[in-house]
């Protein structure tokens, strides 16, 4: 099983279980330069929130998208706009990606900044 494989069977799992759970997930992707964070509805229908790192506020911080950085900078900011929305608690999606490096510096930026995993 090559590495794409292996990272989209992950994502199916994950996927399957927060469906089930009829939660309000954070979905977290990441190219080599950027990262980016959505809020998606419990039905998957919608996008309630996003972050990245191509968004003027985030980038006017600090340089570059694709460091440890730049993606705690986006788990805060989606933790802000999720509060404004009133969503206390989602469901984590990191798209197949392990948790570690910039998707764990993102979840726990969010927890920091008040989401509920």
């Amino acid at each position: 099983m090559d590495k794409k494989a292996a990272r989209s069977r992950r994502s199916r799992k994950t996927r399957v279980r927060i469906a089930e759970q009829l939660a309000t997930r954070l979905v977290v992707s990441r190219s080599n330069c950027h990262i980016y964070a959505q809020i998606i509805a419990p039905e998957g229908n919608k996008v309630l929130a996003s972050a990245s790192t191509l968004e003027a506020d985030v980038r006017k911080d600090g340089k570059g998208g694709g460091n440890k950085a730049a993606a705690e900078r986006v788990g805060t900011r989606i933790a802000e706009k999720a509060k404004s929305l009133g969503i206390e608690a989602v469901a984590f999606d990191r798209s197949g990606f392990r948790f570690h490096g910039r998707v764990k510096a993102l979840a726990e930026a969010a927890r920091a900044g008040g989401l509920k995993f």
